[in-house]
């Protein structure tokens, strides 16, 4: 299998940039649309212990996509300014090419499959 810049074509370059774009722009309206939909209780409604411990576990849940909101966004800035530095579709750990097939699928990608199963391995223990 021949190693080549995934990343070289320029017209792949602006298809990926306009998707990255858009998917920076979904991820911040959700965390928006997220907090104008939380649930505040009325004041003439009774308040019990289960709505207490089902708004901290959703409270827990909010806390975590907000996390991995927040992990995605830093992703797709990162390959944004990848393309304007000229090294979009080569990781940042090894400089390898990334496959085009993985930018197409995930654009946001800035590690080869491999380098990424190692990371989230390590990252378990």
């Amino acid at each position: 299998m021949s190693k080549q810049k995934a990343g070289g074509d320029p017209a792949f370059l602006k298809q990926q940039r306009k998707r990255l774009s858009a998917m920076r722009a979904e991820v911040m309206s959700t965390g928006s649309a997220k907090a104008a939909g939380q649930r505040t209780p009325k004041a003439d409604e009774a308040k019990e212990r289960e709505d207490d411990a089902q708004d901290l576990a959703q409270s827990e849940v909010d806390e975590s996509i907000e996390a991995v909101e927040e992990q995605r966004l830093r992703a797709i800035d990162r390959a944004l300014a990848k393309i304007d530095e000229g090294t979009y579709g080569l990781s940042d750990v090894s400089g390898d090419p990334i496959p085009r097939a993985r930018l197409e699928a995930m654009p946001e990608a800035v590690l080869t499959i491999q380098e990424e199963e190692a990371r989230e391995k390590q990252q378990r223990r």
